[in-house]
């Protein structure tokens, strides 16, 4: 590890100074010529050369002479006039002398507004890479660092300092508590990534550039991570993003198991999937992600070593516990409720901070038996699925539905693409549960839209031509026909759901004034994905579990599949009734307030157990289960 001089701090703190602009600079000018007027007088009154004079006189003299330069006031007429040309001389050799150190130092300026100077910070989060990813990387970084007094987040992108700052301050606006530096370098130069001061770093967040051919780029700097000869001891907290399925074995060998891959192709694709079947759990996703609600805690719990994952999940009355992660760090999400627990297990819960997931050490719950309906076997009626638009991800995202969909689905592709669109379906041949076909036409014609038949459509699925178009271009696309599928619905009095990508936030917002639908915002939810682990790297494995349709997932079910409607009762009920189903209860969604955005679409996460609550119809159960 490079020891950090001396000369690095100063030199750290100097470039700090500068950032701060011209009246910053004044200031610390005129306190320097105080502080050296202050010692200069200070010596000169202890030696007593002014005879009487007291030390406040002494120093207000000397201050006056920064300011002006007769200081014989009283001599000779002929000392004055010899002074006067010593003055004179000294005014035009100091003049060449501060030309001389103002282009010195104008040029120093230059060389550190570059960003090329080395970051003296410890326990810092480093960024690598620069994309729009970067802001609501940024905004969910600085909710998790506010109850850190000193935080700091580094960001080293191919891109000039100044232009990073000033996107940041448009996009990201004040950052509280936490000091955003920004450096220029390329990440996949071991000499840059010195400028960051990894070795120092709590954890690093590798970004995949814009481009033709991202991952390689992420892969590079994975091995300029894990091959710097300078890099400290012990293994590095990095998460990284690879877009790419197919470069995530090349990404694993890179990465030589210190590195959290996120796979964000697939991870889109399953979201989209999941929450097309399932309205509002888009909400609940981001819910989970952010770090502005409740989040996913690892506690261990001594007092319940022996007890079973199912008396778990009644211990905790604001907490609410979703899986187990055992000593050998494995982490299985909705466990068999006779599993139990063992001394260096930790329970795995969703709760406000990690300081509520505590026992409630109550032994009457209030469960009400009599309201808790017995599990009846339902057989899933086939569904037919709508996407219009299509993407990379659109291969995955079939073949996600083909495993959560029960045979006799189908699913029609609809997209502006060249030719009759049968390389989609070959693209999507391999379906089992899904007949796939496909039609050529203009998404955002109203006409086109018109005569296509939505009678029997369950679900519609917007994707993005992030492909061929740039991010707003895109978007335009999405949001124009969000809008006419909208009013069609609107119009023709049909039901089905709607789930749109969109790649901009801001996009998003706009789409959400028409109407609360669930949007996949594909940048957000990796951007969440990716602050989260780098917060807690073991939150890897839960979302690979939770996202893995081979696992438990989130589900929205009706109400009365659960308890009786109409009936004040406790959530803890609502646990009971999931537990003997193999199931875990996490929370609840109002069909009421469906289209409040006030109210988060209704759905509210880890609920109070001792509360009362009373269903109604339409109302869903959020349940983590295999099916």
């Amino acid at each position: 590890m490079k020891r950090v001089t001396l000369g690095d701090r100063l030199r750290y703190a100097f470039d700090n100074l500068l950032s701060r602009g011209t009246v910053a600079m004044i200031g610390w000018l005129a306190l320097l010529t105080i502080a050296i007027t202050f010692v200069v007088s200070l010596a000169v009154w202890l030696a007593e050369v002014t005879g009487e004079a007291s030390f406040l006189e002494q120093f207000w003299s000397f201050l006056m002479l920064t300011l002006d330069a007769d200081a014989m006031g009283g001599a000779p007429w002929s000392f004055r006039l010899a002074g006067l040309v010593i003055t004179f001389t000294g005014v035009f050799v100091t003049s060449i002398l501060v030309g001389l150190l103002a282009t010195g130092i104008g040029n120093r300026i230059d060389e550190l507004r570059k960003g090329r100077s080395r970051v003296v910070e410890a326990g810092h989060t480093v960024i690598l890479g620069w994309s729009p990813q970067v802001f609501p990387i940024l905004s969910e970084l600085m909710v998790a660092n506010e109850n850190r007094p000193r935080s700091c987040i580094v960001v080293l992108g191919d891109k000039d300092k100044v232009d990073m700052e000033d996107e940041i301050r448009d996009r990201v606006g004040s950052t509280g508590r936490t000091r955003i530096v920004c450096r220029r370098g390329n990440p996949i130069e071991m000499s840059d990534l010195g400028i960051a001061s990894l070795n120092t770093a709590r954890s690093i967040i590798v970004l995949a550039p814009e481009g033709p051919d991202p991952d390689s780029s992420v892969i590079k700097t994975m091995l300029a991570i894990t091959n710097n000869p300078e890099r400290r001891p012990g293994s590095c907290h990095v998460v990284a993003e690879i877009r790419d399925a197919r470069n995530v074995e090349v990404a694993q060998i890179a990465a030589q198991g210190e590195v959290e891959l996120v796979q964000t192709g697939e991870l889109v694709a399953r979201i989209v999937a999941q929450t097309c079947l399932h309205s509002g759990l888009s909400v609940v996703y981001t819910e989970l992600l952010d770090f502005a609600g409740d989040e996913i805690y690892f506690q261990e719990e001594p007092a319940l070593v022996g007890k079973t994952f199912g008396e778990a999940l009644v211990a905790y009355e604001d907490s609410a516990v979703m899986g187990l992660c055992s000593r050998q760090g494995r982490v299985k999400l909705n466990p068999p409720m006779t599993t139990r627990l063992e001394e260096g297990d930790r329970i795995i819960a969703i709760s406000e901070d990690d300081d509520t997931v505590r026992l409630s050490g109550l032994v009457e719950l209030g469960i009400d038996e009599g309201a808790i309906r017995a599990p009846e076997a339902r057989s899933p009626a086939p569904r037919h699925v709508l996407v219009l638009g299509w993407n990379r991800r659109g291969r995955s995202i079939v073949g996600e539905l083909d495993q959560y969909l029960p045979p006799g689905s189908k699913v029609t592709v609809l997209a502006d693409v060249a030719g009759d669109g049968s390389q989609i379906v070959d693209q999507c041949a391999g379906a089992v549960n899904l007949t796939v076909t496909c039609r050529q036409g203009d998404t955002t014609d109203r006409e086109w839209l018109d005569s296509l038949a939505f009678d029997g459509v369950d679900h519609v699925v917007v994707l993005s031509y992030s492909d061929d178009l740039d991010v707003q271009q895109a978007d335009a696309r999405t949001l124009v026909t969000l809008l006419l599928l909208r009013d069609i619905s609107r119009r023709g009095g049909y039901s089905f759901s709607i789930v749109s990508e969109m790649r901009d936030m801001r996009n998003r917002n706009l789409a959400e004034v028409a109407r609360a639908d669930d949007f996949i915002v594909s940048d957000k939810l990796v951007s969440l994905t990716l602050s989260q682990i780098a917060e807690n790297k073991a939150l890897g494995a839960v979302f690979a579990d939770l996202f893995d349709p081979e696992g438990s997932e989130i589900y929205l079910k009706p109400a009365e599949d659960y308890v009786v409607l109409g009936r004040p009762l406790n959530f803890y009920t609502v646990v009971d009734a999931a537990r003997r189903r193999q199931e875990v209860a996490l929370g609840y969604r109002r069909h009421g307030q469906a289209n409040d955005a006030s109210k988060a679409y209704g759905v509210v996460i880890n609920p109070d157990k001792s509360s009362p609550v009373t269903f109604e119809e339409g109302d869903r159960v959020i349940v983590l289960a295999e099916r």
